[in-house]
């Protein structure tokens, strides 16, 4: 289900994205990157024993599967650089831990060949096992290097079956380590315990599950995704925060990754000059089961410790984000704590607290992904907007009200005795 918080990170996504696409550098032309800059994308193709079933458009899921891959290869932008790994292709045996290694670099990540890539993948025959946590495991390290994008699309019609290896934990491994890489999966059977661990592995990263019935849908989708990984996106920087404001980091504007354990408090400092604002925003991800009743918090504090201002969401049930922000504007000429000259800049402290506690059985490492945005902007200028007693503009309209009932209450008056009056003389 998607929430309001998702919508609201979304939104501010959408907004991080268009800002970065406005300070690219002289020549540059967005969604064009080359080299060290180029998107990467892997498909993951499960080619188990199970992929044989006839129930994809008249056709086996493996003849569905190639057949979209054929078009997706024809459809992939220049600036793609993208690769193909399978699971379960090489070993039809019944050893478990043969069948549980059984993952291989179909075609390397890099500039595409279509007609090597394609021919590549006529070959392929449905086999074995499902190790999917051992092939997202390898499909990272496919897509290692650079610094553009770089997405996992799972493409899968069951579980995996090498547990305890298990398949969420591993995203959220490869989730922890900060690099920016997005796991999206696509089910080829609408299985209720497929759903859940393929969608499991998609939140874990902030990648979508979508569950595939047709042939020209699973082509859609991954086209899709493959066109997403070369908009120009802003990757976040990972950033670890302190258990203390002292020996907190200090952020400029821009956006940044951490984990935080359950319950735990981060700190991260920003330096905010007089006439600027701070705005910030947390999101912390709820990627696996947790217990009802929750809340994130976002503070403001002076280095001195007084608190300035903070932003709170709590909720209830079952959620995948919760997100909270605050504004603090610094005045011209306002003073720090405890000292009688004015810095350059204050020193400003944000803490970043959350109430989420692990379902029974649920694992609390690593951390809750949690994603911080900073912008330290001019201050608007509000001095035509405030008037007495801080209501702004508002203040007017609140006179003109009690000016308004004033007069409506004396006329009421007036009419009424002298209705009285002419009552008394009749």
């Amino acid at each position: 289900m998607i929430t309001r918080q998702r919508l609201a990170v979304g939104a501010c996504a959408l907004l991080a994205a268009l800002t970065a696409g406005i300070a690219l550098p002289a020549g540059a032309v967005a969604g064009e990157p080359t080299g060290d800059a180029a998107p990467k994308v892997d498909l993951v193709l499960d080619v188990s024993g199970s992929m044989r079933a006839r129930d994809i458009d008249g056709q086996t899921r493996m003849a569905a599967a190639k057949q979209a891959f054929n078009e997706v290869l024809d459809a992939t932008p220049e600036e793609v650089q993208l690769g193909i790994r399978t699971l379960g292709a090489n070993y039809p045996g019944d050893d478990r831990k043969t069948g549980c290694k059984d993952t291989e670099q179909l075609y390397p990540v890099g500039p595409l060949d279509r007609t090597g890539a394609k021919t590549a993948v006529a070959t392929l025959a449905p086999t074995g096992w499902t190790p999917i946590g051992p092939a997202l495991l390898k499909a990272a390290d496919d897509l290692e290097g650079g610094e553009g994008s770089r997405r996992i699309v799972l493409i899968s019609d069951g579980e995996d079956t090498c547990a305890p290896l298990d398949p969420c934990e591993v995203a959220r491994e490869i989730a922890a380590k900060g690099i920016g890489l997005t796991i999206d999966t696509l089910g080829l059977v609408p299985n209720t315990k497929l759903r859940q661990q393929l969608s499991c592995i998609a939140e874990a990263t902030g990648g979508t599950y979508t569950s595939i019935e047709h042939t020209d849908e699973l082509t859609d989708k991954v086209n899709q995704l493959v066109d997403r990984a070369a908009d120009p996106v802003v990757t976040p920087v990972a950033v670890d925060g302190a258990d203390a404001c002292a020996q907190a980091p200090t952020l400029k504007s821009g956006l940044y990754t951490d984990r935080e354990e359950f319950g735990q408090h981060r700190w991260y400092r920003v330096d905010v000059p007089a006439g600027f604002e701070l705005r910030a925003s947390v999101s912390v991800a709820a990627d696996r089961q947790v217990n009802r009743d929750y809340g994130v918090s976002l503070r403001a504090v002076t280095a001195s410790g007084r608190e300035i201002v903070r932003g709170e969401s709590t909720g209830s049930g079952r959620t995948d984000v919760m997100s909270a922000g605050l504004r603090y504007p610094k005045a011209e000429g306002e003073d720090d704590d405890d000292s009688d000259s004015k810095p350059a800049a204050e020193a400003v402290c944000l803490q970043v607290a959350n109430s989420f506690s692990a379902a029974s059985g649920v694992k609390t490492t690593p951390g809750l992904p949690l994603e911080l945005t900073v912008d330290v902007v001019d201050a608007p200028d509000t001095s035509s907007d405030v008037a007495s007693f801080g209501l702004g503009r508002g203040w007017w309209l609140l006179g003109a009200l009690v000016l308004t009932g004033f007069l409506a209450g004396v006329l009421w008056g007036w009419v009424s005795r002298w209705r009285v009056a002419v009552w008394r003389t009749n």
